[in-house]
């Protein structure tokens, strides 16, 4: 029997319980599945016929010894050359570069003064993240939340960090984010999503959020994004999953918040089928 490692961290040795939908499926089709953590130096990933990454979600603060590690993995499945592009969002500018509507950002580095805009409602959060971490939701024309705002971007520069701000874009509070999941270079299924950020980050790094999940029939427009934001990704071919998460717009034209292509949560329960379609894609590689 093919061995599969689906990748995952010491908080979650079974997994999630949505990546747990894919195992017996795999199994079904004949595969032997573990699910291994990623910083285990005990595990063996040469004798794996296939290692997917699926929760390594801990990487965020480590990821030069993740992305070490990703390099040091015989078929990882999304590559290491993906993933060293995708887990720091400054690749948002090369899909800007490259023509795609982004989410407007500002970015300041180490050594940049804190510039922050008179008004608005905007959104701080370090490039380099994962799960909503040292994000916040910030009214700058209110003192005590431009006050916070002005902590956290100089908290993040000192330790090294590029900062991202970016507009807080309305429609999601209405319309919400959409994404959309592709599986095997084909879209599979997706989903809405909330309004996660409730208000500023006030618990040492942990934000305010709340995550309200349903599934959701994308628009051609928003499924047309999808598919331009993929083409122009180095490496797209080699992707087993990809998740793309649009919002509209002041305009009402979808525009993109993120690329996902590390370790995204795939909403397998909220799409008949969907583990399946996950278990056939990661055998089609083997």
């Amino acid at each position: 029997m093919p061995r599969v490692a689906l990748v995952t961290c010491a908080e979650l040795p079974e997994l999630d319980t949505d990546d747990q939908l894919a195992v017996e499926p795999l199994r079904a089709l004949g595969v032997d599945v573990e699910t291994p953590v990623w910083d285990d130096p005990a595990v063996d990933w040469a004798g794996y016929d296939l290692v997917v990454l699926r929760n390594p979600w801990d990487y965020a603060r480590r990821r030069e010894q993740f992305l070490a590690w990703t390099h040091s993995v015989p078929r990882l499945l999304n590559p290491a050359k993906v993933v060293e592009w995708n887990t720091d969002k400054v690749y948002l500018r090369e899909l800007a570069a490259a023509g795609l509507p982004v989410v407007p950002t500002s970015w300041l580095t180490p050594g940049d003064a804190t510039a922050l805009p008179d008004s608005g409602e905007y959104v701080v959060k370090p490039s380099v993240s994962a799960g909503s971490a040292d994000t916040g939701r910030y009214d700058l024309a209110d003192a005590a939340q431009r006050a916070l705002a002005e902590t956290q971007v100089q908290k993040l520069l000192a330790r090294g960090s590029t900062v991202m701000l970016q507009p807080y874009l309305s429609a999601v509070d209405t319309a919400g984010e959409t994404a959309m999941l592709h599986l095997g270079g084909v879209f599979s299924h997706a989903i809405r999503k909330g309004a996660l950020l409730d208000g500023p980050d006030l618990r040492d790094g942990k934000p305010l959020w709340s995550e309200q999940i349903e599934p959701r029939e994308p628009t051609d427009a928003e499924r047309e994004l999808a598919r331009r934001a993929l083409d122009a990704i180095p490496g797209s071919d080699t992707l087993l999953y990809a998740r793309v998460d649009t919002i509209p717009g002041p305009d009402g034209a979808p525009v993109i918040l993120e690329v996902e292509l590390t370790e995204p949560s795939l909403f397998l329960a909220t799409s008949p089928g969907a583990p399946q379609r996950l278990a056939r894609a990661i055998t089609a590689r083997l």
